[in-house]
């Protein structure tokens, strides 16, 4: 399964991060993308908005005041779901996702990994 991890960073502190690595040793092929330059789990952080074909899952580490930029770019992928991970819980942006037919979850993506239900 492809992951585009929104919200990417090379601070190790970050769960944004820990989520990268985390993907990348369950064997998920992950797209970081962020606002800053650098690099996480050997991947380079995406700067632009690339297309990604074949996309899984959208799971952010964007708060909901800076996720409104970002609803064209996620909708447009069409991915099968969005995860909104603790902190991200946006009831705008998860109905606009089941109105374009993408499953919205609350949920965090490293315990959905430690727990198999990823």
């Amino acid at each position: 399964m492809k992951t585009l991890v929104l919200g990417a960073t090379d601070n190790p502190a970050r769960y944004a991060y820990k989520a990268v690595q985390a993907l990348r040793q369950h064997g998920h092929a992950v797209v970081p993308v962020g606002i800053r330059k650098g690099e996480v789990a050997g991947l380079p952080i995406h700067l632009d908005r690339p297309a990604v074909p074949d996309l899984d899952t959208v799971t952010l580490y964007v708060g909901p005041q800076n996720q409104p930029d970002w609803y064209d770019y996620v909708l447009g992928l069409k991915p099968r779901r969005i995860l909104f991970n603790p902190g991200t819980e946006n009831p705008e942006f998860e109905q606009m996702a089941q109105a374009a037919g993408i499953a919205t979850e609350e949920a965090c993506t490293l315990v959905l990994l430690a727990t198999g239900q990823y």
